[in-house]
């Protein structure tokens, strides 16, 4: 199996958002609980650009996986800092789609100034971590019941990964 990773285009928004609610869904990767319809994707996507993009895996005509490299804060201080959401389809999650969509992100980061990456995750979401330890993350800490799930206060895990 070869997974191709590439710029997301408009085209692949109704892909970029199926996956996306399925995480939304699954209550594993998002405080997020409500899904998504296209008129968010479409406000979520025109907030990316050539810096801060959004990646697609394929494999063939597929889109099995997306990544986005976003802002972690506006203060000019923090420019250099990227936050990364990663999000595989359930049907290709451990197969290595999450793998080279963090490897397309580290490289564009690494080309664009960035020194490090950081993200979000959940204690629980063993699978993630597994993922982002094998990539060169560690954990920073965790923000105790920082944020509600399903009415449930949830512990949220930072990573951060050093380029440079």
């Amino acid at each position: 199996m070869s997974v191709d990773v590439r710029i997301a285009t408009r085209e692949d928004m109704a892909a970029i958002l199926s996956i996306y609610n399925q995480g939304i869904e699954d209550r594993i990767a998002t405080l997020e609980q409500d899904l998504k319809d296209m008129a968010y994707m479409e406000s979520w996507f025109s907030q990316h650009d050539s810096r801060y993009p959004v990646f697609v895996a394929n494999v063939g005509p597929n889109v099995v996986g997306w990544a986005d490299l976003h802002p972690y804060s506006h203060r000019c201080a923090y420019a250099s800092v990227g936050e990364l959401s990663v999000y595989v389809k359930r049907s290709w999650r451990g197969k290595g789609v999450g793998q080279a969509l963090l490897r397309q992100l580290e490289s564009h980061a690494m080309e664009h100034g960035f020194h490090k990456l950081v993200l979000a995750t959940f204690p629980f979401h063993q699978a993630g971590q597994g993922l982002y330890r094998k990539m060169g993350f560690r954990e920073v800490g965790i923000f105790r019941r920082h944020g509600k799930l399903d009415g449930q206060w949830v512990d949220v895990m930072w990573m951060e990964k050093l380029l440079v």
